[in-house]
């Protein structure tokens, strides 16, 4: 009989990256983490001990716990949380079977610092298109989906980076840029270690649109208009990063789900 309490390894994985996925709590003690200090996509590390304390953040919200091999410190953390009224599961075999599965695995050896909320923080040059939304998009998705974003005039990009202690990112000269012929998605996607197959695809749809050479892929001219016509749409620039959330959620899951799928007007006297 299935689990009415614990979420299996490839039960998670379709949910990884998308708007909808539940929150992923890593409980490991220390000693387990330092061991393998990569965290699952988008999840949040936690102490089980003081799990009375933190529980209310994510009230309303569905959770996923993760330990080490998805036993005691998941289960009883997992449980509290329903106690106080959050739908919460364990996952079945923890970090272990994720990682022997070949679950998608973020490195945090470049994830920037905190604030005091626990967020990342990050700045970037105003007006965004392409790299300047899809990187955001990749952060909340997969690495810190509290992730916050700073844009503003690109004189000031250094400077507001250095007084808000938020990380410059697509501007010339930083960590976080082009490399090559690669866009700062690129970057992000190789130095989180986030190597997929639809990260892949999506990936090359961004570069060609990114620098303009729509013809590496059939879906790069269709992705820029798209990207351009959002920019024309909002003179905001954290509502048209909400709006393009969308945009990129749709392409991700064209990419993971739906390459082989055509749509085909269906023949007459038969059903569509």
């Amino acid at each position: 009989m299935p689990s009415t309490t614990a979420i299996t390894v490839s039960q998670l994985s379709r949910l990884v990256g998308l708007p909808g996925a539940p929150a992923i709590i890593d409980v490991r003690i220390d000693e387990d983490f330092d061991a393998d200090p990569r965290l699952l996509p988008a999840s949040i590390r936690r102490g089980f001990k003081t799990v009375s304390t933190w529980a209310p953040d994510f009230a309303g919200k569905p959770v996923v716990v993760v330990c080490q091999k998805g036993l005691k410190l998941s289960h009883g953390v997992a449980a509290w949380l329903r106690h106080e009224g959050i739908p919460a599961e364990s996952l079945e075999g923890g970090f272990e079977a994720w990682r022997e599965a070949d679950g998608l695995l973020v490195s945090t050896d470049k994830l920037p610092p905190r604030d005091e909320k626990g967020r990342t923080v990050w700045v970037t040059r105003a007006r965004p298109k392409v790299d300047r939304i899809a990187c955001p998009w990749l952060i909340r998705r997969f690495v810190d989906p509290h992730a916050v974003f700073l844009f503003v005039e690109a004189a000031e990009v250094p400077a507001v980076a250095d007084r808000f202690q938020a990380v410059p990112f697509d501007i010339d000269d930083v960590f976080w840029s082009h490399r090559g012929e690669r866009c700062t998605f690129d970057t992000m996607i190789e130095e989180f270690g986030l190597e997929s197959t639809a990260l892949d695809r999506l990936a090359a749809i961004v570069r060609a649109a990114d620098t303009a050479r729509l013809d590496l892929v059939p879906q790069a001219s269709g992705f820029l208009a798209a990207s351009l016509g959002l920019s024309r749409m909002f003179r905001d620039d954290l509502e048209q990063l909400e709006a393009g959330m969308l945009l990129y959620d749709a392409f991700f899951r064209w990419c993971r789900d739906a390459t082989e799928e055509t749509h085909n007007w269906p023949s007459a006297g038969k059903p569509s």
